[in-house]
């Protein structure tokens, strides 16, 4: 077969297929967790804390990016599956354009309001100049961060996971070597590590264009953009659970902050981003995992291919469900050394990131499951029901119980209110996977 996620997948293969976009999503999580490493031995960790404070708003970014590229890269597969390839050939042409120019606003306006930004994010007099430096250089590579997520999906709609791996490779072994080399023998300070992480976006932004402009042997490529309200509309729908959920995460990290400040001050603020940089690197694998499998469930489903379907969907609630308790385990069992890694035993923050490490480590039993539902039905072009899966996981749930939680139990009440969310979630991902099994056909 020309495409190959038209492959008859069994689980190894499907396993094979979905692996490469498991570890690119592992290198996109280490972009900011090795700028935080660096940041907090390199320069300190109220630098570290400066990075969480500014976050809100480079996830506000990344939430855009996101929802384009989950969104479009479902319709895309869609219509390679019905045979339209040139309507997925301009789709993805458009998509490409839009995020260019999306990434440009970005730049331009951020920038402009970059001092109000960090204050309103909660940036204290001692935070602002070193939050002000990492926000404003990241912004400069705001196009480049959009073209990145788009290029990650768009490879493997495109058939080409390894590409996309070796891509996403290359941009995180160059922000590593530069951070280092930026923040250590060049003593830039932090901003230097947002430039590191500009720099590794740079690689597959750049390289994706000429790859996508100049190969025009595959099943999709650029050809001349057609600007459709419907596709731009359909690609926001359809991707809107993604967007809620980097939205959700912006909130949830300002809320975290604010509630970190009040009790700990800023070692605990430098506590919570070790923690959520944790979050990143664990959720990356199910979130890989899910995006690796998602453009052959679209696929399967513009060709009603129900048999396969039905496999492919018993591989991956097998697959979510026995990574999940490995890596709960291994989360637990590793807390003291990954925090470690960030900052030294000796330091205030350690002793409180190393309790909060292991309580927020148990959402991994039930996270797997729900970043699952949410995409599978992004693949399914449902992006209602994917939406609500994302809201009630991501926020609503989430900034309840750190509202709540903290004042019946204290600070214990912050780290456990994902674990609290993820639990009650899974509960509406199970309804969903029930309620619409007839509807797509995935359970006989």
């Amino acid at each position: 077969m020309s495409n190959s996620i038209a492959k008859d997948f069994k689980f190894l293969s499907l396993l094979r297929f979905a692996f490469p976009t498991m570890v690119m999503m592992v290198f996109m999580s280490l972009y900011t967790i090795v700028d935080g490493i660096f940041v907090s031995r390199l320069v300190g960790t109220s630098a570290l804390s400066a990075l969480n404070i500014v976050y809100p708003a480079i996830s506000l970014l990344i939430a855009v990016g996101v929802m384009f590229a989950t969104g479009g890269s479902a319709i895309i597969a869609r219509k390679l599956g019905e045979k339209e390839e040139d309507a997925a050939r301009a789709d993805f042409s458009t998509l490409i354009l839009t995020g260019i120019i999306i990434g440009l606003l970005f730049l331009i306006l951020g920038n402009i309001f970059a001092e109000p930004i960090a204050k309103l994010l909660g940036a204290t007099d001692a935070l602002l100049s070193d939050c002000l430096s990492y926000l404003k250089v990241s912004l400069y590579f705001a196009p480049a961060c959009i073209l990145q997520l788009l290029f990650q999906s768009f490879f493997v709609a495109a058939g080409k996971p390894i590409l996309g791996l070796t891509l996403t490779i290359t941009g995180g072994l160059a922000n590593m070597v530069l951070d280092y080399a930026f923040m250590g023998p060049l003593d830039m300070g932090v901003g230097a590590a947002a430039l590191a992480t500009g720099i590794g976006q740079l690689v597959p932004a750049v390289f994706g264009l000429f790859y996508f402009f100049f190969v025009r042997t595959g099943s999709i490529y650029i050809v001349k953009p057609h600007f459709y309200a419907s596709l731009l509309t359909e690609s926001s729908l359809n991707g809107s659970s993604e967007m809620v959920t980097n939205l959700s995460n912006a909130i949830i990290t300002y809320l975290f902050n604010i509630m970190m400040l009040k009790f700990l001050g800023e070692p605990g603020v430098a506590a919570i981003t070790i923690v959520l940089y944790g979050q990143f690197l664990f959720n990356a694998l199910y979130m890989g995992y899910s995006m690796g499998v998602a453009p052959v469930i679209s696929y399967n489903h513009g060709s009603q291919n129900h048999t396969l379907l039905q496999r492919i969907f018993k591989i991956c609630i097998a697959f979510i469900s026995v990574s999940s308790l490995i890596i709960t385990v291994l989360a637990l069992i590793s807390s003291p050394f990954i925090v470690e890694i960030f900052t030294p035993r000796t330091t205030e923050t350690y002793g409180i990131a190393k309790t909060g490490f292991f309580l927020f480590s148990l959402n991994y039993v039930f996270a797997g499951t729900n970043i699952f539902a949410s995409s599978m039905f992004t693949a399914f072009s449902n992006g209602k029901i994917s939406a609500i899966i994302s809201f009630v996981r991501t926020f609503g749930m989430i900034v309840a119980n750190i509202l709540i939680l903290p004042q019946l139990i204290g600070v214990n009440g912050i780290w456990l209110a994902v674990p609290v969310a993820e639990f009650f979630t899974i509960f509406l991902s199970i309804y969903y996977f029930y309620k619409m099994r007839h509807v797509y056909n995935y359970t006989k």
